[in-house]
This record gives structure tokens, C-alpha cells and sequence, in this order.
């Protein structure tokens, strides 16, 4: 059995509390969560400790012993990826496997300093949303896409990513500039690529799904409802890289979508205006 090691900066949240079991589940038990390190406990959830105790993992005391006694490594913190340069520091030292969760960064200078990081360290390494996996983005990867249209909910902080990694995914990172055409409540950018080709996305409060609809260069076009599987489509894809070595998000492409989320921040407070990448 291959042990796989956790390292965030607190350990309940919903990808380390969901994680284990569909990681042993879909690997039918060649891996498994043994061994995690939280940094800090938030009041209000359970401390580091008590996840630990719940989810059958050993807590370790540190970066370090998590590296050592581990096959493959996941840093997490989801919600706070302005600690991913402390917390990959290590693990990136120590050629392992190692995934690093959503949003990878805030900003370009930090992800391209934690790909450097990786390539010093020989560990191979990617970072994504799950939403690159969902079964949907198959019926229209291979055309090329004139102009794409997603949309979804969740914060504007936390949530964007979720619609730019399969605009990426489906387009490429050779964005030019990005606009803010949202209003307050309802958050919205418009993404122009260095030829032309447009994407947009649009962030209602209320929904639950995530949706497209993509024109292609011809006119013709397609429209997928409620993406779906790609949360388990993502560990899938985890445990094949854990596996095989094989990156399943391109750093051209990642480089890109953190590009596109730095200038979002500052589009935000200008609405109308263009943004370089």
C-alpha cells in the first residue's frame, strides 16, 4: 500500500475531510490517507487533533515528518492559497508526487516562483480544479471554441477558479486582457485571447451547478447543463498521476488562470476597463 500525506493549514475542510476515503476507495485500497499535518486550529471546527482521531490518520508535528514517512504528498489549503509557498517549500525539496490543491496561488509571481520551487526540488507537481474533469467538457474539447460562456456560484475569491480552469482547459493560456462586466452581487469577467477567441464567465449567488455553453469558429455550438462525476473524475485523475507520474493540468495553463484571477482583483474595481495579462 502506497501512503499518501497530507499538509494544510487546518486540517476541517471539505477537500481533507472528503479526500481519504475516495482515495482508498478508487485506488481499491492500494492508497491511503496515513498521515497529515495541520498548522493551526480554527476555532469553530474540530481542532487538528480531533480530524485526525476521526478520520484514522496519524497527526504528525510537522512538514517534515509528513514528507519523510509518505510515498506522495497533497498540500491543501484550498482557501488559503496565500500559504502554499510556505507549505510546499518541503515538500517540493523531496522529488515525491505531490498535488497542490486549488486556487494554486493569487497571484503570477507566486505560481511561477512555486513551479520553480518544483522543478528545483525534481518533483513533479500540478494543481487544478476539479471542474477540468467534469464529464461534459469531453463533447467539446477538440473543436476549436470561438467564444465560451460558463457559469456557476460561490464566492468571486474562491469560486472563480472553477470556471476558468475549463476555460484553460478548452481554450488555452494565451489570454491577452480581461474586463469586469459584472455588478457587485453578481460578478462577471470577460476574457479576450491573444486571437481574438472570447470567454466569460458569470458568478450567480444562488446557484449550485456550473454550466456552459460554447460557439465554435463555424457558428455551430453547443450547451451542457450541470457539470457532473467531476469531483470523482478529479480523484481518479490523482490517483493515475500518483501512479504514473503523468501531470494532469499543464503549467502553461495554470500559469495563465492566476494570471487571470490577479488582474480579476484589481478589474473588480474598475469596472469596463481592460486589464493586460
Amino acid at each position: 500500500m502506497k501512503k499518501i500525506g497530507f499538509i494544510d493549514y487546518y486540517l476541517d475542510e471539505w477537500h481533507a475531510n472528503n479526500y481519504p476515503q475516495k482515495i482508498e476507495e478508487y485506488s481499491n485500497g492500494e492508497m491511503k490517507v496515513c498521515y497529515a499535518y495541520g498548522d493551526i486550529d480554527v476555532p469553530g471546527k474540530m481542532t487538528n487533533r480531533e480530524w485526525a482521531d476521526k478520520m484514522g490518520v496519524e497527526l504528525c508535528s510537522s512538514i517534515e515528518e509528513v514528507c519523510e514517512k509518505s510515498d506522495y504528498l497533497v498540500v491543501l489549503s484550498p482557501d488559503n492559497p496565500e500559504q502554499h509557498v510556505r507549505l510546499c517549500e518541503l515538500p517540493f525539496k523531496t522529488g515525491k508526487r505531490t498535488y497542490v490543491d486549488k486556487t494554486f496561488a493569487y497571484t503570477k509571481a507566486e505560481a511561477i516562483k512555486l513551479f520553480e520551487m518544483a522543478e528545483a526540488g525534481n518533483t513533479p507537481m500540478y494543481s487544478t480544479s476539479a471542474l477540468r474533469f467534469a464529464d461534459q467538457l469531453s463533447q467539446i474539447d477538440g473543436k476549436r471554441i470561438n467564444y465560451l460562456s460558463t457559469m456557476g456560484g460561490g464566492p468571486f475569491d474562491i469560486y472563480l477558479i472553477h470556471q476558468l480552469e475549463p476555460i484553460v482547459a478548452l481554450m488555452g493560456g494565451d489570454v491577452r486582457r480581461i474586463m469586469y462586466v459584472g455588478t457587485q452581487s453578481v460578478p462577471s469577467i470577460l476574457i479576450e485571447f491573444n486571437d481574438g477567441r472570447m470567454a466569460r464567465t458569470l458568478q450567480m449567488p444562488f446557484m449550485q451547478s456550473f454550466e456552459y455553453a460554447a460557439c465554435y469558429e463555424d457558428g455551430s455550438g453547443i450547451e451542457l447543463n450541470d457539470a457532473t462525476n467531476f469531483f470523482d473524475n478529479f480523484i481518479k485523475a490523482l490517483i493515475d498521476f500518483f501512479r504514473t507520474g503523468d501531470v494532469k493540468a499543464p503549467k502553461e495553463q495554470t500559469i495563465a488562470l492566476i494570471s487571470i484571477i490577479e488582474a480579476s482583483h484589481k478589474a473588480q474595481k474598475n469596472p469596463g476597463v481592460w486589464f493586460d495579462i
